[in-house]
């Protein structure tokens, strides 16, 4: 029997099962593609606002504003559009088995990270010492 079929709509992972079980694996499958499924159509809604408000404005200070926002909502669905592809690479991480454990340690990633940030590909304390690195040599 597939994950999919005994999944529980109220189930959540928890530190007392095998780590990344057929269970834990579809819960997380779920949550991406439905946050995806949520990205994607917000990506939808901006695209028709901008045909929709794309229309001649005669006023400079509401051409502006109006350019203002268009700018800002660009860079949100940008911002989104990077999401998208973390998420499909978690959902091959899924796929592959590797989902879970941290890309520099090895080691297992906490339901509580996972949970809280399902595209997470560290521990926290590998994404904290990754991070010191960036830092001190954004700093040099």
């Amino acid at each position: 029997m597939k994950a999919e079929n005994f999944l529980p709509e109220d189930y959540r992972p928890a530190e007392d099962e095998p780590f990344m079980n057929e269970r834990q694996l579809e819960y997380f499958r779920r949550r991406l593609l439905q946050w995806k499924s949520e990205l994607q159509d917000g990506t939808r809604e901006t695209i028709e606002g901008l045909q929709d408000t794309s229309r001649n404005v005669a006023d400079i200070a509401d051409r502006a504003s109006e350019e203002t926002d268009r700018a800002l909502e660009l860079r949100t669905r940008d911002r989104q559009r990077k999401l998208v592809s973390k998420i499909d690479a978690a959902l091959r991480r899924i796929e592959s088995g590797e989902f879970g454990y941290c890309e520099m340690t090895g080691e297992q990633i906490s339901l509580k990270r996972l949970d809280a940030r399902p595209i997470a590909t560290m521990t926290l304390e590998a994404q904290e010492r990754h991070e010191r690195r960036e830092k001190v040599h954004r700093d040099e």
